[in-house]
């Protein structure tokens, strides 16, 4: 979820009038009839500037849920095996799960003309291929960065060690993220790879993380959660889910700024998937095809400042340029053991 760049971005204003024309390509015949797209998503991948005309464009009801977490959205797919929802968005860490527990589809690339508009980058990701089968379509990828209150860091905090400093005892949040939590700790303690954790390395991590846990005023579930808790708190220091909650932060009134502290951050690919219990596929297809224009990608990232996947221009003018200070998400060697070991750092 990530990053450090200028937020007033956020004030981006892009008219539906201009995208009414370019974010969906829909067939006609979706608009014969009225038809319901079920969405299982995060906040900010639904916006009203492609969400509306592809409602008009179709003739067809959006129901969208927005999940706080990527436990909580695993165990609302699990719970009816995808029957609830047509599309989902991921990122490219959990791909395994949730083709293991045959909980997604791959999609039918033939009827996503807008695959070509992926950058070339984002065209061959292997996490989301299983052989020839695609089954997942890069949408936005960004950090879970370090965010700070500018008035009490002119200079942007250096390392993550910030954060253990008894100075800030009770001004500081952490995201209540069992596998990203996980991952940050590991760069933290210098573990040889992040994502292929020995039982020392999470005997270590754990430690540190219970050491923090006295100093923190709260964790947090959801970008309004952190953002409504820090603002409200006089917090200093946020382990953040992404560069949105600075814009946010802002508009709030707070000198919120965020920074890639030396140890690197988490870096995520978010991509949208086809549920396993999809009841209207041609549907859930004209989306992603509406995502995939360059205009969409536009207001992505000028108006929520995501990076984006189609539309490298814009990526470069926000200064979406620090990929090579991230750990991008891989699959975890035991995501069960993550969540466990989470579970007892909360419950220490």
């Amino acid at each position: 979820m990530i990053s450090k760049r200028m937020i007033d971005r956020r004030q981006f204003l892009v008219s539906s009038a201009t995208l009414a024309g370019a974010a969906v390509a829909a067939p006609a015949v979706l608009r014969a009839q009225t038809r319901e797209l079920r969405i299982l998503t995060w906040e900010g991948y639904a916006e009203p500037e492609w969400l509306e005309p592809f409602k008009k464009s179709t003739g067809a009801t959006v129901n969208i849920v927005y999940s706080g977490s990527a436990d909580e959205m695993f165990a609302k797919m699990q719970g009816s095996q995808g029957a609830d929802f047509d599309l989902v968005s991921f990122d490219t860490s959990l791909f395994p799960r949730y083709v293991n527990a045959k909980l997604i589809q791959p999609f039918d690339t033939s009827m996503i003309p807008n695959l070509a508009n992926l950058a070339p980058e984002f065209q061959s990701v292997t996490a989301v291929m299983q052989g020839q089968d695609r089954y997942g379509i890069p949408f936005a990828w960004g950090s879970l960065p370090l965010v700070y209150d500018a008035d009490a860091f002119p200079t942007p905090p250096d390392s993550w060690e910030v954060m253990w400093d008894s100075q800030y005892a009770q001004q500081m949040l952490w995201q209540d993220d069992a596998n990203n939590s996980i991952t940050l700790g590991a760069l933290i303690v210098g573990a040889a790879n992040p994502y292929q954790l020995t039982d020392d390395d999470l005997a270590k991590i754990k430690a540190k993380l219970i050491e923090q846990k006295k100093l923190l005023l709260s964790y947090y579930a959801g970008f309004d959660d952190g953002v409504n808790l820090f603002a409200q708190n006089g917090i200093k220091l946020m382990y953040s889910m992404g560069e949105p909650q600075v814009p946010a932060l802002k508009k709030k009134g707070i000198n919120a700024a965020l920074t890639i502290p030396k140890e690197r951050a988490v870096g995520w690919l978010d991509c949208w998937e086809l549920s396993a219990g999809a009841k209207d596929k041609e549907l859930a297809h004209a989306w992603i095809n509406s995502c995939l224009d360059q205009s969409v990608g536009k207001v992505l990232t000028e108006k929520l400042n995501y990076g984006n996947t189609t539309n490298l221009e814009v990526n470069k003018a926000a200064g979406l340029t620090y990929g090579d200070r991230l750990s991008w998400l891989e699959t975890a060697e035991n995501y069960e053991k993550r969540v466990a070991t989470w579970n007892e750092i909360k419950a220490s």
